[in-house]
């Protein structure tokens, strides 16, 4: 301790800190995962895969199955997860429904979406500019569930899909009743045309026998401070 407090007595002049790996919302996150034995998790909106990489840095020992729609981004999850035998990839978005769309591809490629950028945004991060529209593949978990996952497999369905989170939720009523955990982005404010509150999605995953159990925080106004969306944890009850 005395040698992180040294160290962290230079650093402070340079604008930093060390902190215990991994910091305490991630903890909580693998904490949850080992308790509810989860051996294989949907990251649906992968986009680069950090959210896998994280996972596996975390110490996560499952499976994990990244869908991405956005070919750029796709590319370069694919040539990752060549690396690990534990990680595959999908190249297609998740909905409401089975066939096909065009999705909004943002100049920082995380911000991009099936739905309309509301002004909010666009202000809170400039760099989220749409510029392009993209054709892809879109399915319903429900009608692919039992081809990426097995009855005796412990699933949590990890969702990042700027604003489209409950058009997803809508596509997998079925499949929910298999999973054990749902994260996904709640928006305090907002962020896209045709999203939900945070208020409603917990509500919808109440009433579906979720509880929250954790929340990260997310996105915020780079001007103001104010929080605009933050990841939700819940688990089946």
């Amino acid at each position: 301790m005395f040698i992180v407090d040294l160290l962290n007595s230079f650093l402070k002049k340079c604008g930093a800190k060390l902190i215990r790996f991994p910091e305490y919302d991630l903890s909580r996150r693998i904490k949850l995962l080992n308790h509810y034995s989860i051996d294989k998790i949907l990251d649906v909106g992968a986009n680069d895969g950090g959210f896998a990489k994280e996972m596996f840095e975390i110490g996560y020992k499952g499976k994990i199955i990244s869908f991405e729609p956005l070919l750029s981004a796709y590319s370069i999850i694919e040539k990752k997860s060549r690396k690990n035998n534990k990680w595959s990839t999908v190249n297609k978005a998740l909905g409401d429904f089975d066939g096909e769309s065009f999705i909004n591809v943002s100049g920082n490629s995380v911000s991009s979406s099936l739905l309309n950028m509301l002004p909010t945004h666009l202000n809170s991060a400039p760099s989220s500019k749409y510029i392009s529209k993209e054709k892809i593949i879109v399915n319903k978990l429900d009608s692919i569930y039992h081809d990426y996952c097995l009855e005796n497999e412990n699933i949590y369905l990890k969702i990042d899909t700027q604003g489209f989170e409950k058009q997803i939720l809508d596509g997998a009523i079925n499949s929910l009743k298999y999973i054990k955990g749902v994260q996904l982005e709640l928006s305090i404010v907002p962020l896209y045309e045709a999203t939900h509150t945070y208020s409603e999605i917990v509500t919808f995953l109440n009433d579906l026998g979720f509880e929250l159990y954790s929340i990260e925080s997310g996105f915020s106004d780079v001007n103001t401070g104010q929080l605009l969306q933050m990841d939700g944890i819940f688990y089946r009850n």
